[in-house]
């Protein structure tokens, strides 16, 4: 697997957004999916003041939900938190525990977003293009974007949508729980991502493949 660097280490934030307007032209926001029988959720945590970051995936039998195989991987931190430029920060990491699979997941299930993001380029986007692998964002809050209200039952959803587009779905995961917020990543539509979310999902608010993968992240 051999991913071009230069996509991942920007010398300044506006050469980060150029790579960012650039590279969100080869997102393709239809379905390209094959046979889906392994999902997979990635999430990435921090070590010692934030200096290390720790990157995890979790990959499950779909649509079983089964855990199959899990990996991690360390690698120093080199890029600042700042919103908006989340992927640069997190996808090096990421790559690294991708590439030690033995078992390639079909969907990559992101905690993150994906088109839902000013560039139309957040970290779901980002590694969907460079891994070429369907992606989906998968946000625990708003980060751009209006919306409706959504009714409390589990399985409601509303779009989200911003300057008069539809950038991604606002989904009640669970009954009188706060929504998720779900987006294309990378060869995906809407209405498939939404399907598969909530196939991932079991009694709690995060999907399955979320979950594993944020316990995996922030063990020591």
């Amino acid at each position: 697997m051999k991913i071009k660097t230069k996509f991942l280490s920007p010398q300044s934030l506006e050469e980060a957004k150029i790579i960012q307007k650039k590279l969100t032209n080869q997102v393709i926001k239809k379905d390209n999916l094959e046979i889906v029988d392994y999902v997979a959720g990635v999430d990435v945590g921090f070590q010692d003041n934030y200096k290390i970051t720790k990157a995890a995936i979790a990959v499950l039998k779909f649509p079983s939900l089964e855990l199959v195989e899990s990996k991690t991987a360390l690698t120093p931190t080199t890029f600042p938190y700042i919103p908006g430029f989340l992927s640069f920060r997190e996808i090096p990491a990421l790559l690294k525990a991708i590439e030690k699979l033995d078992i390639m997941p079909d969907i990559i299930l992101c905690d993150g977003q994906g088109i839902a993001h000013p560039r139309r380029f957040g970290i779901a986007s980002h590694l969907g293009v460079l891994l070429d692998l369907p992606t989906i964002g998968v946000a625990k809050s708003l980060f751009i974007g209006k919306h409706e209200e959504v009714p409390l039952e589990k399985g409601s959803w509303q779009p989200l949508i911003d300057k008069g587009e539809i950038i991604g779905a606002v989904l009640r995961s669970r009954t009188n729980v706060k929504p998720i917020y779900i987006s294309i990543g990378h060869k995906i539509s809407l209405p498939t991502a939404l399907n598969y979310v909530i196939d991932c999902l079991t009694k709690y608010r995060l999907p399955e493949t979320t979950r594993w993968a944020d316990k995996l992240a922030s063990s020591h």
